[in-house]
């Protein structure tokens, strides 16, 4: 028996299911049968037979589909109301060329994420607030078939051997899915969308993520040649820090970016991008973060970039950036800059290598310069609440102080955050290295507001 069909009969001894006790309880919004779901299955049912493989472009298929959807509609005995008609080709257009129900959520540009739990529930994100949406799906196959679309195209598979897969749209949009038995309530998708335009450093500014004196000393830090982590927890806006970060690197230099999931947009000529592979269906061929890093260093690279180390990658990158590979960037998972100096550590002793704390410490502050933290307030905005320099060890400690901070003071009577950013007075040690590749901050960058 296929998943498919198993989530069928799953679904078909749910809705058997009867008596108070056992009863599984619906959203009301489930049940809402849509009257004219036959009609739409007719209607697909003639453009495979009609169009079947054509090879057609998108607007050459839509109009076919529309000719097809129009014609399905003429015949139907029942005349369907002309404000449906729309409703209908429309529906029809995203199940052919794009990803179904939830392809206008991908098209609308104030949503940022896209979260299917089961066919029954979906919900986005809109200005770092979660809105439930009207979305359904038919069943359970349909987010299958959904799935599918999106994995397929990348060479990834998903499947009860494999119930987990991390995927990206052809935008670099960011994807994960994860299905039965994993999922209890359905096939789960997971969209982070990425802007069409990525966002520049004025984008940032503007935004209130962080201030035009915070971004010069960014600008200098990664010109300079200083490695870089950004840490923050999910969804606190990381990658697109990073985007902004890679964006000052020089055109001049030969850039080495290493994702599990291709979704930097570098816009510099001299790039080359590698991606995980995972294992094939015997288990073999995968390919992982800490491969792609070693391999890195046999390319000649200027800097070396790294979508996110979570793993025994983290103690190869520490050395690349120990042996001559500086200005290398890179993400991590942390809610401080000293969190993130422990998970670095942590990330080390998962490389299998037995080696003293004192030793991961010393490479860790010989390797990072800066730490830039980033949060999501409880408001939904995105925040640089800390530019952490890096500045040796004392004893067994690494050294930090913080140069730029974010001091919250409360919130307005819309509940959004007040706070300012301000520099903390302290020179950091890393200006001399500026200094030393040609690059001046005027003091003034420093002095307390």
């Amino acid at each position: 028996m296929s998943l498919l069909e198993r989530l069928e009969s799953r679904k078909k001894n749910e809705s058997a299911v009867t008596g108070k006790l056992g009863e599984r309880v619906k959203p009301a919004s489930s049940f809402r049968a849509d009257p004219f779901q036959s009609l739409k299955s007719k209607i697909h049912k003639r453009i495979v037979g009609e169009l079947g493989m054509a090879d057609l472009e998108r607007r050459q298929l839509e109009e076919a589909v529309t000719q097809i959807a129009e014609a399905c509609m003429e015949e139907e005995p029942i005349p369907v109301p002309r404000t449906e008609r729309g409703r209908i080709i429309s529906e029809i257009i995203d199940e052919v060329t794009g990803y179904g129900p939830i392809q206008s959520l991908l098209k609308d540009e104030s949503v940022s994420e896209v979260m299917v739990n089961g066919p029954n529930q979906v919900y986005a994100e809109r200005k770092g607030k979660l809105v439930l949406t009207d979305i359904r799906f038919r069943d359970d196959a349909h987010v299958m078939h959904v799935i599918e679309k999106i994995v397929s195209p990348l060479g990834r598979r998903i499947d009860e051997s494999s119930p987990m897969v991390d995927a990206r749209l052809p935008d670099g949009s960011r994807v994960n899915a994860v299905i039965p038995p994993l999922a209890l309530k359905g096939p789960s998708i997971t969209i982070r969308k990425f802007a069409k335009d990525p966002f520049t450093v004025d984008d940032l500014i503007r935004f209130g993520t962080m201030t035009k004196d915070m971004a010069e000393l960014l600008r200098a830090c990664v010109e300079g040649k200083l490695n870089i982590v950004v840490s923050g927890g999910t969804g606190s806006g990381k990658t697109t820090t990073l985007n902004v970060l890679s964006s000052f690197i020089p055109a001049e230099d030969r850039i080495i970016t290493i994702e599990d999931a291709a979704e930097l947009q570098l816009r510099q000529e001299h790039v080359v991008t590698l991606e995980t592979r995972p294992p094939n269906i015997e288990g073999k061929g995968a390919v992982t973060m800490r491969d792609l890093v070693r391999n890195s260093l046999r390319m000649r690279p200027d800097r070396i970039v790294v979508g996110e180390v979570r793993g025994g990658e983290a103690l190869d990158m520490l050395q690349a950036m120990n042996t001559g590979h500086d200005g290398s960037l890179t993400t991590g998972h942390a809610n401080a800059p000293r969190d993130m100096l422990s998970r670095l550590e942590t990330m080390v002793l998962m490389a299998g290598m037995d080696l003293p704390v004192r030793a991961i410490r010393e490479q860790i502050a010989s390797a990072v310069d800066l730490i830039v933290q980033q949060s999501r307030l409880r408001d939904g905005s995105r925040k640089i609440t800390h530019l952490t320099e890096v500045q040796g060890m004392e004893g067994d400690v690494i050294t930090l102080q913080d140069i730029f901070v974010f001091d919250q003071t409360g919130c307005d009577e819309q509940g959004k955050v007040i706070g300012r950013f301000r520099p903390t007075g302290i020179r950091p040690k890393f200006l001399d290295k500026l200094t030393a590749n040609g690059i001046n901050l005027p003091n003034e960058t420093f002095w307390p507001k």
